[in-house]
């Protein structure tokens, strides 16, 4: 007798029920996308779905938005892309700093302890953003309202640094976990240092978990808005909250096409992160 857990049975194939919910799941994640990319393209004065005719004028509005006036000062679309960009640079470069050499650590010592250090560090992943944002928020203000200390920028770039480590991490365990210890001890017994045979034999083999970590970590970043919309000031916003704000009134078809040029930029780097983690490209 056919198992019930067979894709087929003596009633039929299971494929094209299984066809159909795989499809109607890819319909639902991807229909918020291919929305904002179809409206995006409206040639219409205002929204309305579907649109009625076709048109690049709101990319046009975007680009004038992003390089032209800029008369809203702090709050202009510029301050905020270079906030994001300069922010996503710094937390990705951080989280890999600090998850190389953690990963190196995890996968030689192995035993309980490596469980236990990666469920913490994924933890943030587990906590909704808004707990994390406001937990946050609490610590800035008393860190400032106690010792007059103002955190700057770090009130964007610690938050995001602690999301995108457990991806990042994740990712550089991964990449050491394939590499066996004998490399490295092929590497001393050559006459190189601890220091020098894990530079030279552990770094370059962990490259594409390394890069992919990056590319993570700067997605991450760049797209954060949940925990940025409690740390942002009147002088620091980052792009999203930009977009947050012209929105919050009105819906601006403008930020339709901005939000289609982040999707694109989003979408080749995670090809890119494919081509990586197959080997079939570098960073530089």
């Amino acid at each position: 007798m056919a198992s019930i857990f067979s894709p087929t049975t003596a009633r039929g194939s299971f494929a094209p029920v299984m066809a159909t919910l795989a499809g109607l799941g890819l319909l639902i994640a991807a229909l918020p996308v291919i929305l904002i990319v179809l409206m995006s393209f409206s040639g219409d004065a205002s929204l309305s779905f579907p649109p009625r005719s076709l048109s690049l004028q709101w990319y046009g509005s975007a680009v004038s938005v992003l390089w032209g006036d800029r008369s809203e000062g702090t709050m202009s679309a510029m301050n905020g892309l270079l906030t994001s960009l300069g922010v996503g640079l710094v937390t990705m470069c951080a989280s890999v700093l600090v998850c190389v050499p953690l990963a190196y650590a995890l996968v030689r010592s192995g035993g309980r302890a490596q469980r236990w250090i990666e469920l913490l560090f994924t933890m943030p992943l587990v906590f909704p953003l808004v707990v994390l944002g406001v937990s946050y928020l609490l610590i800035a203000e008393s860190l400032a309202s106690s010792t007059g200390i103002e955190l700057g920028y770090l009130r964007l770039i610690i938050p995001h640094i602690t999301l995108a480590l457990p991806l990042v991490l994740r990712n550089c365990v991964s990449a050491m976990g394939g590499i066996h210890p004998e490399l490295e001890e092929a590497a001393k017994s050559l006459g190189a240092s601890p220091l020098r045979a894990a530079w030279n034999v552990v770094v370059p083999l962990m490259k594409p978990g390394i890069l992919a970590g990056f590319i993570f970590a700067f997605i991450i970043s760049f797209n954060e808005f949940t925990v940025s919309f409690f740390m942002y000031t009147v002088d620091i916003r980052s792009l999203p909250i930009w977009m947050y704000s012209r929105t919050v009134s009105s819906l601006d078809p403008t930020t339709l096409a901005i939000s289609t040029m982040i999707i694109a930029l989003d979408v080749a780097l995670i090809a890119w992160v494919d081509k990586i983690v197959g080997g079939k490209s570098s960073l530089f």
